[in-house]
C-alpha cells in the first residue's frame, strides 16, 4: 500500500488529494546592479530583478472524486488563474499564547474572513530573520518553553487537529 506524504491544496476549498512526491518548490530573484551617471557615491546600487519559479511536479497522486485539479490545471494552461491572498503566521516564543478553545474561535475567524492561505511557519533555535518577521502578519506561541523542531511540528499538527474537532463539535477535546 503506498503512503501519501503530500497533501496539496489551494484556494478556499479544501482538497481531497494526496502526493508521495512533491519537488520545485524553489524561488529564485535576480539582482539587478547599477550605477546612476550622475551619482555623486561610487558603487553600485542593488534591486530586485526577475523572480523565477521552479516547475512544481506532483508525482503519484490520488483523486478521491474531485475534478478541482483538472480545472485548475486548465486555468493554469489558459493563463486565467487569479492570485490568492497569503496569511503568514510565525510561530514564535514570544507570539500569542491561545487555549485550544481560543484557537480554534481564531481559526474559524480568519476563515470566515474568505482567508485563501494561511501559513504557519517554526521558528529556528534564534527566531526569525528581520525580513521574515516584517512580512509576517502576527506571531502565535505554542508554548515558553523550549521544544525540538520535531516535537512542535507533533504538538502544532496535534493542536489544529484540536482545533477542527472543536470546530466540527467532536467529543476529542474534552473541558
Amino acid at each position: 500500500m503506498p503512503k501519501f506524504r503530500f497533501s496539496v491544496d489551494w484556494g478556499t476549498i479544501k482538497q481531497n488529494m494526496a502526493f508521495q512526491e512533491v519537488s520545485g518548490l524553489e524561488a529564485e530573484t535576480q539582482i539587478i546592479e547599477y550605477r546612476a551617471s550622475n551619482s555623486a557615491v561610487f558603487s553600485t546600487v542593488k534591486m530586485p530583478g526577475i523572480a523565477k519559479y521552479g516547475n512544481v511536479t506532483m508525482k503519484r497522486g490520488v483523486f478521491v472524486k474531485d475534478n478541482s485539479f483538472w480545472t485548475w490545471y486548465n486555468q493554469i494552461k489558459m493563463n486565467t488563474i487569479k492570485r490568492q491572498t497569503v496569511t503568514v503566521k510565525l510561530l514564535d516564543e514570544n507570539g500569542k499564547e491561545f487555549s485550544s478553545v481560543n484557537f480554534s474561535a481564531y481559526l474559524q475567524k480568519r476563515m470566515n474572513t474568505g482567508l485563501k492561505r494561511l501559513v504557519f511557519i517554526i521558528g529556528g533555535p534564534y527566531g526569525f530573520s528581520t525580513e521574515v518577521y516584517s512580512r509576517a502578519n502576527s506571531k502565535l506561541s505554542l508554548s515558553k518553553m523550549t521544544f525540538s523542531h520535531q516535537m512542535i511540528r507533533v504538538f502544532f499538527i496535534e493542536q489544529l487537529y484540536r482545533a477542527f474537532t472543536i470546530l466540527r463539535n467532536e467529543p476529542y477535546h474534552h473541558q
